[in-house]
């Protein structure tokens, strides 16, 4: 016996009397059927939707060979009656952005001829991908038309049309369909093939929002929200703007203007900065120590760029040059240079004697070791990298 699907009935079932056709345990839970339910099954991008049978949690709608199978944690004894109800703030909100999608699909179908070739619907987020690729400005131009076609309050009208029928009929469809194909029309905007539940008209979507978009396998990719998914995402986003509009002393239209003008400054301030570091590392080249064959500098606060500086100037003064920067607490980084040595083996010999970690390519090293100054200095007093 087939489950009867309530939710091709009536979408806006919340609550539904129903018996246990068969409970049977498989991995992580156990598989419910039901005689009838409202519970969608995952589908059509859309995910399941969750609720309770007989006051056991479902956490998981599939369809299987046909059946609508149900996936809860508890059993539920065969043969009984249970009252059922869907999580209706969850399905509602997911009827909200799908029928949005629709809507976004026609209008872009019909303006552009691009066909919606993928679809996506996470929680609160939809992707929609088109065979062809849209500028900012034409998707304005969807998005005004979309909200255009739901101020209209158009009826939404779902319907199987038998097969002599569906000939006569041009819908959309990623799928070639032949049998039990479920039509979705939304008046003068959009004829869709499609098995998820739907809003009974536009209006009760009451807003669509295209978030961003980015090129994808030749067409586009578009992100977007509907209904109160969109109200809240607005929020979010006001409150944001709020915040930065009071930490920046600038009105709320003007914050990027705002916002530009100190990365500009940042930058400045950076390139500045940059060149200040460098001219300490210029001017502490001639504080570099020799003992055989090494130079060395033993600093703190350089970073990894005034290291390579003067590592590269006293890898020229000598056979090794090795710059080490920290203090006896954290321990020092090291950046060392030779146009002469394999520093691989370098690195190796450091390493291990000063209980460090780190590498590079022949010619130069970096890494970090875990000793004070003294065993430095005493290390590179003593080495030998000829050994």
């Amino acid at each position: 016996m087939k489950t009867i699907r309530l939710y091709y009935e009536n979408a806006y079932v919340k609550e539904f009397d129903a018996t246990v056709l068969s409970c049977v345990t498989v991995k992580n839970g156990y598989e419910i059927l039901l005689d009838k339910t409202a519970f969608f099954p995952e589908g059509g991008g859309q995910k399941s939707d969750e609720g309770f049978i007989g006051g056991v949690a479902v956490a998981d709608v599939q369809e299987v060979n046909g059946e609508i199978c149900h996936y809860t944690t508890e059993p539920l004894e065969e043969g009984v009656a249970v009252s059922c109800s869907i999580d209706w703030n969850k399905r509602f909100l997911r009827m909200q952005n799908h029928s949005g999608e629709h809507i976004v699909s026609g209008v872009v179908h019909s303006l552009f001829g691009y066909d919606n070739v993928g679809f996506h619907m996470d929680e609160g987020l939809v992707t929609v991908d088109f065979n062809g690729e849209l500028t900012r400005e034409q998707l304005d131009m969807v998005e005004d038309k979309a909200n255009e076609a739901i101020y209209a309050d158009y009826k939404i009208n779902c319907f199987f049309p038998s097969a002599d029928e569906l000939d006569k009929y041009d819908y959309r469809s990623k799928l070639d369909l032949t049998e039990n194909v479920r039509l979705v029309e939304i008046e003068n905007t959009d004829l869709c093939a499609c098995c998820a539940p739907h809003v009974k008209s536009t209006g009760e979507i009451g807003i669509v929002k295209i978030l961003d978009f980015m090129r994808h396998r030749g067409g586009v990719r578009i992100v977007m929200k509907s209904g109160y998914d969109a109200l809240l995402d607005y929020r979010e986003k006001y409150r944001n703007v709020y915040e930065i509009s009071g930490l920046l002393s600038a009105k709320q239209e003007c914050v990027a203007e705002y916002v530009k003008r100190l990365m500009d400054e940042t930058d400045a301030i950076k390139r500045q900065f940059y060149q200040f570091r460098l001219s300490v590392a210029q001017r502490d080249k001639e504080s570099l120590k020799y003992t055989n064959d090494i130079s060395y500098l033993i600093t703190d606060g350089y970073d990894a760029d005034m290291m390579r500086e003067v590592a590269n100037y006293g890898a020229e003064k000598s056979a090794i040059c090795i710059v080490f920067s920290g203090d006896d607490e954290i321990g020092y980084s090291y950046i060392a240079c030779s146009l002469s040595y394999d520093m691989k083996k370098v690195a190796a010999h450091i390493n291990k004697t000063l209980n460090g970690r780190g590498g590079g390519r022949d010619t130069m090293i970096q890494g970090k070791v875990a000793v004070d100054k003294s065993s430095i200095v005493a290390f590179l007093n003593s080495v030998d990298f000829n050994g």
